[in-house]
């Protein structure tokens, strides 16, 4: 084989080298890439209130489902909760609804709600300590002893639909009915009033005296 075919076998093997990492360094990112930016409903709901009503909803809501608020004004709402799915897995989740009027001239309100789960387990932690005795010199007794930690080993937020779509169900039940327009009052015939009729004065009559003879 010529040099100059081996130098160009060479370098057609080390394009298709170069060639396939690129290839599966790429398949790996779109993988794995999470953020898809294709669904605007999961965390998103548009409710016919102002506000500070639907905030005021989104709190109660969590309220009544056992979460401790932490936050809560116009604009923002949070609150926590603990969960014991095992005996040694904690879970807490917090929760965060903010509330923003839709552009223009809508009398809507958009919540955006998002919700975190951080997943603590218990750790064994060692604790060793010495003890000097003084009435055989400087020796000391090492010992350990180790106490159980809660140390967090995930976090995540949530994504599933169904969740936020019951939480979205609850804030619908806590806020105010609307108030319906008055309806106008029944229009009623107008009626001309009629002059007052007249009486004629009756003449007065005045007795005759018996007339003398």
């Amino acid at each position: 084989m010529r040099p100059s075919s081996s130098l160009a076998a060479t370098a057609a093997l080390l394009v298709a080298v170069l060639v396939s990492g690129c290839g599966v360094t790429e398949r790996q990112r779109v993988t794995y890439e999470p953020e898809e930016f294709d669904s605007t409903t999961t965390h998103t709901r548009s409710f016919v209130a102002g506000e500070a009503q639907t905030c005021e909803a989104a709190r109660r809501a969590l309220l009544s489902q056992g979460y401790m608020i932490t936050a809560a004004n116009v604009e923002l709402v949070t609150g926590r909760k603990s969960f014991q799915p095992a005996s040694e897995v904690h879970v807490e989740v917090e929760f965060r609804v903010v509330c923003a009027r839709e552009g223009g001239k809508s009398r809507s309100t958009i919540a955006f709600a998002s919700a975190l789960q951080d997943r603590y387990g218990v750790k064994k932690v060692n604790n060793s300590a010495s003890v000097g005795v003084g009435a055989i010199g400087s020796l000391s007794l090492p010992f350990s002893s180790s106490d159980d930690a809660m140390v967090k080993v995930a976090s995540e937020t949530l994504t599933d639909d169904r969740f936020y779509d019951r939480f979205f169900s609850l804030i619908e039940r806590y806020l105010p009915e609307s108030v319906e327009p008055v309806a106008p009052a029944e229009a009623r015939p107008v009626t001309t009033p009629r002059p007052p009729v007249e009486v004629p004065l009756q003449l007065q009559t005045v007795p005759l005296s018996p007339s003398r003879g």
